[in-house]
């Protein structure tokens, strides 16, 4: 799966404050990840995060 830094990750679950988008600030063997709603930075490991991503999206170059 590419997941590049900056990339907004649409989660299946929500966070407990209630939103579900997630922006990546690092990725490699862990993520780590920001919530959109309440600013909660958290490092995840790469497998977890795989399987509970719904969708990807990503700001277009040009």
């Amino acid at each position: 799966m590419d997941v590049r830094p900056n990339d907004i990750l649409e989660m299946k679950k929500q966070h407990p404050c209630g939103v579900s988008e997630m922006l990546v600030l690092r990725s490699g063997m862990d993520f780590r990840l920001k919530c959109i709603g309440c600013g909660h930075e958290f490092l995840v490991p790469r497998k977890k995060i795989e399987k509970s991503i719904k969708s990807i999206r990503r700001e277009t170059e040009g």
